[in-house]
């Protein structure tokens, strides 16, 4: 009969060769992917300081071996591979790039399953692909060293499409969307991050969306310096949809909600 103190040192041990296991493929998807950078910079014609090629290099030297610089979705922009990531007005000692980790404990991510419109069903049910938690980061670069600003999470898990960088008109505000294709609305979202403070500052998160039967839209509601939104509501049905109201909603700067002046009930986080 099998002892408590044996059960113990087995558990122990299948512990410590799974632990091995995951350094072993960590280590060796880390070898991969600088391998495939060094035959990119062979490629590389010209090379700037501050590039994407030196942005991918930082998160391999920096990050967990299953965080990637996420590219744009080719099948609908590009035919080569286009990191997702932006110069403040064409300055090279501000970049955002949209980066994608992947959750402890589950398998590493591989970024075409987070990519594209196939990859938003992914939001079902990602345990056996692995999970994706994007970020919108911020980076300050000087003399070719990269140092975080911030970062800010992205309340999605796949579908992504592509980053851009725009103005709300009302306010004059920069604000940086994140498009990302949802085909479990058929249609898709965006995270929009309104720099109210200055891009050194962590942005405000505002969603907005379109699907066959769901639709949010940017307004200027209270005229302050946070954007506010319209939620359509539908009546689905199996034959039709109608659109029958639409609800106003707007930053409550006490409460850090978004929420409206028909019913207290009715709050969202963005």
């Amino acid at each position: 009969m099998i002892k408590k103190n044996e059960i113990f040192m087995l558990i122990c041990l299948s512990i410590m060769i799974s632990g091995c296991f995951r350094d072993s493929e960590d280590e060796k998807l880390k070898q991969i992917k600088s391998y495939n950078l060094e035959m990119e910079k062979k490629q590389t014609v010209s090379r700037q300081p501050c590039d994407t090629i030196a942005i991918k290099e930082y998160v391999i030297r920096n990050y967990p071996a299953g965080t990637h610089l996420i590219e744009f979705d080719r099948s609908l922009t590009y035919n080569i591979p286009k990191p997702a990531v932006l110069y403040f007005n064409g300055q090279r000692n501000y970049v955002f790039a949209v980066i994608a980790k992947s959750k402890p404990g589950e398998r590493n991510i591989e970024p075409k399953n987070v990519i594209g419109y196939e990859s938003s069903f992914i939001n079902l049910d990602s345990t056996k692909l692995g999970t994706a938690f994007f970020y919108l980061t911020l980076f300050r670069c000087d003399n070719g060293n990269f140092s975080l600003v911030w970062e800010k999470e992205v309340p999605i898990h796949g579908g992504f499409n592509y980053i851009a960088m725009k103005k709300w008109i009302p306010k004059n505000i920069d604000y940086i969307q994140l498009n990302f294709e949802d085909g479990i609305i058929s249609g898709f979202r965006n995270y929009n991050y309104f720099f109210i403070d200055g891009i050194s500052e962590t942005p405000h998160l505002l969603e907005t969306y379109e699907g066959v039967a769901y639709k949010r839209t940017l307004i200027n509601f209270n005229n302050d310096l946070y954007p506010d939104y319209y939620e359509y509501r539908f009546s689905d049905s199996l034959d039709y949809n109608r659109l029958i109201d639409s609800v106003s909603f707007f930053w409550d700067v006490k409460k850090n909600i978004y929420r409206t002046n028909q019913s207290n009930k009715w709050i969202r986080k963005f």
